[in-house]
């Protein structure tokens, strides 16, 4: 299978550099796959789990981003996220906690701002309790 040169980089780190089979960004239309030989483009992230697969390996893998970036020039692809986790690295009960912090929020009915900051929130947090394979917070 063909493969393609990736660098995912968040906000204080670099994520993962190396060459990729796949790559499954999370767009504001829905899921958006990348192989080798990619048109050149540049689209926004939205939070959501990123899937990809390594060359030899069987496994694909996944990780919570949040919003970003992604540019793909001349079979280079280049990730920018603010931020990016793989499962283990889930505090699920962290998420847990601003999931429903947020929806008290959102319940208040305060300010429109806040309403739109909190909906933002929940939807991290449920991203990442998704990722974390604990997405069921009742």
């Amino acid at each position: 299978m063909d493969v393609f040169n990736v660098r995912i980089y968040e906000a204080d780190s670099p994520f993962y550099e190396g060459k990729l089979t796949s790559l499954i960004i999370p767009t504001a239309d829905g899921s958006y796959g990348i192989q080798a030989r990619h048109r050149n483009l540049v689209i926004a992230t939205v939070p959501g789990i990123m899937k990809y697969r390594i060359p030899d390996d069987p496994k694909q893998y996944t990780a919570s981003v949040s919003e970003g970036m992604v540019r793909i020039e001349d079979g280079d692809v280049l990730v920018l996220v603010n931020t990016a986790e793989r499962p283990e690295e889930i505090d699920a009960e962290r998420a847990r906690a601003r999931a429903e912090e947020a929806r008290e929020i959102m319940l208040q009915k305060r300010s429109l701002q806040e309403y739109y900051s909190a909906e933002a929130t929940l939807r991290r947090a449920m991203v990442r309790l998704k990722a974390s394979g604990q997405h069921d917070i009742n």
